[in-house]
């Protein structure tokens, strides 16, 4: 796992000091070593900064081809890679390194674009092509490893955080479109918050050329029509059925844990209380002869603390377990940075314990985990799909049993209201309604949320967006005929989710961001395309049965796991909301950061309708003031961004 920086000017040579500024920001992704080329016309430069993991002697890049026409920089893994490596040997290639990286330059070098149907991964590439004047920008299927590109002064920028595109020399200003739809629904999965930073979209490539640049999709989920995923009607065939769809799943899902456990350096595994990342143990632990070292967050509030069910998984598998408490006060610490690393507001600091984590992963010695990441996407795990499940695919079922469920499901996930669940009273939901033919229970949450961040937004800001219904815009980007239309409704909202807020945010702030800040890197086995693939084509009530979430993840894993994991219910990782504690460093950090001068520059908050907020805490329970943490912290870290990124 690295850190890629690329300048493409076709009209006048790169600057190599600007180059060099981009690298030096991105060190944290990559401290074991920097290096550049630069074509000899120079209209074009690539960088590299290496965190070792795979080929620790000769693997340094950029890696130039035999006839040193094309050249590559890669961030990210490619798995499996061992028997491409043979083929291209025996096709009567030449390889320069034994890494897995060089694989992606031959595979071009044969077939063009179509190479990217042969990786498997998670992973961020730039290619350029010099016989063919043209550069290739390549990011994974589920936009597991970022990559960021703009177009100034005549040059266009390409890295893997857009941090390093501002230290190369473009201007740093907000996006105020983008900031609009984030407070609604999501912003776009090809934009940034940026002005002008465009990310490349999960399973697509950038064509750049001197006179041109397109995006094109390689990839995408195909979610089958619902009636093709059914089970079948009979009974004992229904059961043959579930019972090969369990099988499959846990050979696919352990074929990806096995393959991610390949490393020159030891591989270990962050562990909760969860299925997902207590699956991946169970399994890896098949494959590892030694005791793999768990990584677990510990919290000092009960609701949010799983420290028990992850130590009784970790001695089920044997593995080393290590615990980290995480108090209010060393989030408040740390989250500066963890914002500054994740480039986009969160309303709740878990990014910031993740942050913690990997720090103590590195200082353990250890460059490379497993995470669970991805899980709840592809199986239905969070609360608001089960709520989808029972709304919109309870066909033949007693209303009133359905009404029973919502209500046992509501009293069950209290940690998830106002975040996951919808309260109070969203937006009109007609656009989606009309376009979709029902509303997705994340978006009415996203929706419900809106109108509270619509009460604090400061009137010029409101004002620039009259009237914009920001999910007619959001659902504009996608392809309802040819992606959702005739799916499941489960599908169609996990589709939507996993293109906006997966990629966007899980994958970021819960994911690669946090984790390369200290170089470390997270390998997601449940993002595995070809495991995505299987899940894809399963029906959804083995995903979701009930109020079981996951459900044919957990008849697959269940000889793995501690029968506490398997019959425990989804609970989303969240960290305690920061104003639970009223006299707490956390809630301090807010009430310093949002009577400031900090909220003060910020361009989209009204500052006295923000303090009369803060003033109204005291008075709250529990619940609602969690509501106004999710709030208050959203805006301080946008504060944190509008600071640490000069924003204008």
């Amino acid at each position: 796992m690295c850190g890629i920086l690329a300048i493409f000017s076709p009209q006048e040579p790169v600057s190599t000091p600007a180059l060099e500024r981009g690298l030096e920001v991105l060190h944290h992704r990559g401290p074991d070593g920097r290096r550049s080329w630069v074509a000899p016309h120079g209209r074009v430069a690539l960088g590299h900064v290496r965190l070792s993991i795979i080929d620790l002697v000769t693997g340094d890049q950029p890696i130039a081809s035999e006839e040193d026409d094309l050249h590559i920089i890669v961030n990210g893994e490619f798995y499996g890679y061992e028997a491409i490596q043979r083929e291209l040997v025996e096709r009567g290639h030449r390889l320069r390194t034994k890494s897995d990286s060089e694989i992606a330059l031959h595979l071009y070098q044969e077939c063009g674009t179509r190479a990217l149907h042969r990786l498997r991964g998670e992973f961020a590439f730039v290619l350029w092509d010099e016989a063919n004047q043209t550069l290739i920008a390549a990011r994974d299927r589920f936009g597991i490893k970022p990559l960021y590109w703009t177009r100034h002064g005549g040059r266009l920028y390409l890295a893997s955080e857009a941090k390093a595109i501002f230290a190369a020399g473009v201007p740093a200003r907000w996006d105020h479109e983008s900031f609009y739809q984030s407070m609604h629904v999501n912003f776009d999965q090809d934009r940034s918050l940026f002005e002008g930073v465009y990310q490349v979209p999960p399973g697509c490539f950038l064509l750049a050329t001197p006179t041109q640049v397109r995006v094109i999709r390689y990839w995408d989920f195909d979610y089958p029509p619902a009636e093709v995923t059914r089970l079948p009607e009979h009974p004992e065939q229904a059961i043959a059925a579930e019972r090969d769809h369990v099988e499959a799943l846990r050979a696919e899902l352990d074929d990806a844990v096995r393959l991610r456990l390949r490393a020159d350096v030891p591989v270990g595994c962050y562990l909760s209380g969860g299925i997902d990342s207590c699956a991946l143990l169970g399994l890896a632990a098949r494959h590892h002869p030694d005791p793999i070292r768990a990584f677990t967050l510990c919290f000092d509030t009960a609701a949010y603390n799983e420290e028990e069910v992850a130590r009784e998984m970790a001695a089920r598998a044997g593995a080393e377990f290590c615990p980290l408490p995480v108090t209010q006060t060393q989030l408040a610490d740390h989250f500066s940075d963890a914002v500054w690393h994740a480039e986009v507001p969160t309303a709740n600091p878990h990014g910031v314990a993740k942050y913690m984590l990997s720090q103590m992963v590195r200082d353990q010695g250890y460059k490379v985990v497993l995470t669970g990441e991805g899980s709840d996407e592809i199986l239905g795990g969070y609360a608001h799909f089960r709520r989808d499940m029972l709304l919109y695919n309870a066909g033949g079922q007693d209303p009133a049993e359905v009404d029973r469920l919502l209500a046992q499901l509501t009293a069950e996930n209290e940690v998830s209201r106002g975040l996951l669940l919808p309260t109070g009273s969203p937006l009109s939901m007609d656009t989606v309604q009309h376009t979709l033919g029902f509303v997705p229970s994340w978006m009415e949450t996203r929706s419900a949320n809106a109108v509270r961040y619509r009460r604090l937004f400061h009137p010029q800001f409101a004002a620039e967006f009259p009237g914009r219904d920001a999910f007619r815009v959001f659902l504009n980007k996608f392809d309802v005929e040819g992606q959702l239309a005739g799916r499941d409704p489960v599908n169609q909202s996990l589709y939507l989710w996993t293109r906006s807020t997966l990629c966007n945010y899980l994958l970021n702030f819960l994911g690669d961001r946090m984790e390369m800040a200290h170089s470390v890197e997270g390998r997601v086995p449940f993002l595995d395309h070809k495991v995505v693939e299987r899940v894809a084509r399963l029906p959804v009530s083995l995903k979701i049965r009930g109020l079981t979430e996951k459900y044919v993840l957990r008849e697959a894993v269940k000889p793995y796991i501690t029968d506490t994991v398997y019959r425990r219910q989804k609970h989303p990782f969240l960290a305690p909301p920061a104003a639970l504690d009223l006299a707490g460093r956390f809630t301090q950090l807010l009430q310093d950061t949002l009577r400031g001068p900090a909220l003060g520059a910020l361009p989209f908050f009204d500052q006295r309708a923000i303090i009369e907020l803060l003033d109204k805490l005291p008075s709250l329970d529990d619940s609602k003031r969690s509501g106004v943490s999710y709030i208050l912290t959203t805006v301080a870290s946008a504060c944190v961004l509008q600071e640490r990124y000069g924003l204008g």
